[in-house]
């Protein structure tokens, strides 16, 4: 779907939110094509075109439905907009996609590709230490929310992070690792279960989680930040949470006082802290599984992946501090 015929799309798609004359602005067009809009009732908010294959139709509604019910318990995120039929999503006949619209949250991203060099060292601390105090709040609104009989989120276990069949692809198969490459990730993979076990065993927190609170999806609003793009939200470790918010930083200068400020913000205690660096190199495997079948062999990207999941592979391997210092 090339930027016309997602925009083309969108035109058709505001026919249900009953606002034919918005033209649309494209934000961004990749997995999901993602507008800003004009609601009905004139305020600004996004449209969404989501990918199709990836969530069914029950699994969009229970994303929208879990976002509404943590804004009615007072989190501050995007509040989905319902079509002119009530319903939260609207089909897309032409796209073959599912359209929904939320409400636009005035907001700068936390950086892209990692924390932003533009705050200050003082600030970056403190923003990480409001991510940790807002993913915990998703958290505790989350397990006080009673959700519908056909809520439809997927799982994302031991099993889905690091078995045979990883959700997001079978890292250790990225064509751009060596041999000895692939050795080492199968290795790690094996530690990382049984730590996994372990920590199952010893009551780890397991529920829903956004699952994907990298920096392009943390938009800072004064000096508060919100979560958006709730799509990847799962069951899953409360851990993992932590370890995708660390998994673009992690080897940047500074990068264990972002974890410290991050943990201190979520409240976690000495040894769920020593769980955070494991979590942060589950989250590098996971992205060098996603690059494979999005990317062509010799993309930067791709490879770009490979080597950070790597080098993060080889420091935890050796018993080395991951977070640079």
């Amino acid at each position: 779907m090339n930027d016309a015929e997602a925009i083309a799309y969108a035109r058709g798609a505001l026919r249900a939110w009953e606002v034919p004359d918005c033209t649309p602005r494209l934000i961004k067009n990749r997995e999901n094509a993602v507008f800003e809009v004009v609601a009905p009732d004139g305020r600004r908010a996004a449209l969404r075109l989501h990918r199709p294959g990836y969530q069914t139709n029950d699994a969009i509604r229970s994303e929208l439905i879990w976002m509404q019910e943590l804004a009615d318990a007072g989190m501050e995120l995007p509040r989905p907009i319902p079509s002119r039929c009530g319903d939260l999503i609207s089909v897309v006949p032409q796209a073959g996609r599912m359209a929904s619209i939320v409400s636009w949250v005035d907001g700068v991203p936390l950086g892209e590709g990692g924390i932003s060099d533009e705050w200050s060292e003082e600030k970056q601390m403190r923003l990480f230490t409001a991510l940790g105090s807002e993913l915990a709040k998703l958290h505790r609104l989350s397990d006080g929310l009673v959700l519908p009989d056909n809520f439809e989120r997927a799982q994302l276990g031991i099993c889905e992070l690091l078995g045979d069949n990883p959700n997001w692809g079978r890292f250790w198969e990225n064509p751009a690792l060596t041999d000895a490459n692939k050795t080492l990730l199968l290795d790690a993979r094996r530690t990382l279960a049984g730590l996994l076990e372990d920590y199952q065993t010893d009551g780890a927190g397991y529920g829903l989680i956004h699952a994907d609170a990298l920096s392009e999806n943390v938009l800072v609003v004064g000096g508060a930040v919100t979560l958006i793009d709730f799509d990847d939200g799962v069951f899953g470790f409360r851990m993992y949470e932590l370890g995708v918010a660390m998994s673009q930083v992690w080897d940047r200068v500074g990068a264990q006082k972002l974890a410290t400020a991050l943990g201190d913000g979520y409240g976690l205690g000495p040894e769920q802290a020593k769980l955070l660096p494991a979590f942060t190199v589950i989250r590098t495997l996971a992205s060098c599984g996603w690059t494979i079948s999005r990317y062509a062999p010799d993309d930067p990207a791709l490879i770009g992946y490979a080597d950070r999941a790597v080098r993060a592979a080889t420091r935890f391997m050796a018993g080395e501090a991951l977070f640079a210092g």
